[in-house]
């Protein structure tokens, strides 16, 4: 699960020409402490309660209050595990989602990652999964499926991870096998670096490890 996949059009991001007023009344309808600044499509950073309960006229447009933005963002290749690290970092109950350019693309609530996490520990399909770090030149879907079919297995989902300042990218795999000694053996010989392995149910327990920590988070 990716951020693009998490997003919620929801909350609606506030531009520099509306007033704190109207921010104010946003964060009392759905229930936030936060709401995004958005000047031209580009995503500028997160304006809170506090900033303008702290101004005298709530009536100014956004654009008059000397913000200095929190820029918490994820890209929307980032993976779930990310985003909830990020949003337990910068201790926010909304993190906004950005293209490479930096478009702002919408918001992740924690409303929806529970969701996801309410879904995905009570699934328990038959398969592995296994985590590979390789270069961005060297990836190839098409290889990496060759090597699990070389198996008689099967590649049932993928997603990407990766880092803004790296040339690496984690691949996460999904294989439709318990059993996937002799794949990772494969990968070892054609010189893939594997990053983690386990099956459906060790995944099902990292999963629901993450998912008590993050409420955990959520009620201190």
């Amino acid at each position: 699960m990716i951020a693009s996949e998490l997003i919620t059009y929801d909350i609606p991001p506030l531009k520099l020409s509306e007033t704190g007023e109207k921010a104010l009344g946003w964060m009392e309808e759905f229930k936030v402490t936060d709401i995004p600044i958005v000047d031209k499509g580009k995503y500028l950073g997160l304006i809170q309660e506090a900033e303008i309960l702290d101004r005298n006229d709530q009536d100014d447009p956004i654009k008059n209050y000397n913000l200095s933005y929190r820029n918490p963002f994820a890209y929307a290749h980032q993976h779930l595990f990310e985003i909830i690290s990020l949003i337990v970092e910068n201790n926010i109950d909304i993190l906004p989602v950005v293209d490479k350019e930096g478009k702002y693309l919408g918001v992740i609530t924690i409303k929806s990652v529970l969701n996801y996490f309410s879904k995905a520990v009570s699934i328990a399909n038959l398969g592995s999964i296994i985590t590979l770090e390789l270069n961005i030149r060297d990836y190839s879907l098409a290889e990496i499926s060759k090597l699990v079919e070389s198996d008689n297995a099967q590649i049932l989902a993928s997603f990407i991870t990766s880092h803004p300042d790296s040339t690496k990218l984690e691949v996460t795999l999904k294989i439709n096998k318990t059993e996937i000694s002799r794949i990772l053996h494969t990968f070892e010989r054609f010189d893939y670096v594997i990053t983690g392995s386990y099956n459906e149910t060790e995944y099902e327990k990292d999963l629901k490890s993450r998912y008590d920590e993050f409420l955990r988070f959520l009620n201190p």
